[in-house]
């Protein structure tokens, strides 16, 4: 892997980056190869509870088309669990499973950081959640 220093754009300004908490200065590239490992599906989540003893993280099971997947989400902060059921979602299938609390996680959910760290998940437009089941890959 190498690294490439990139520009900062024009229209965000250093003050802009450290305040929503973005890096434009260094970019680490991966091969075509390499990010083709990365498995990601369309999950719909079908629970979700808070996790004993964690404020910033709840439990999600998500259903991925051939199984449903327990995730550690870090929102607690700003999304109560109950509001997350029934969201469909992006998520990594092939990400090494990781002990949190109590839990392992077995994916992550792909989120963008919004203002002060608020993630905003990717997610599909309610027109288009016809169009999609649980499992379909994203290429």
């Amino acid at each position: 892997m190498s690294e490439k220093t990139s520009p900062q754009p024009p229209s965000l300004s250093s003050s802009s980056a450290a305040a929503t908490g973005t890096s434009t200065t260094t970019t680490t590239t991966i091969t075509f190869d390499e990010f083709t490992k990365v498995q990601l599906r369309i999950g719909k989540v079908v629970s979700a509870e808070p996790m004993l003893g964690m404020k910033k993280v709840f439990k999600a099971v998500v259903d991925v088309g051939t199984e449903k997947r327990q995730v550690a989400v870090g929102a607690a902060l700003w999304i109560k669990p109950e509001e997350f059921v029934g969201r469909t979602v992006v998520i990594c299938v092939n990400l090494q499973p990781r002990k949190i609390g109590d839990i392992v996680s077995e994916g992550m959910l792909l989120a963008a950081d919004g203002p002060e760290g608020r993630p905003a998940f990717l997610t599909v437009a309610a027109a288009d959640q016809d169009a999609v089941q649980p499992g379909a890959p994203i290429h």
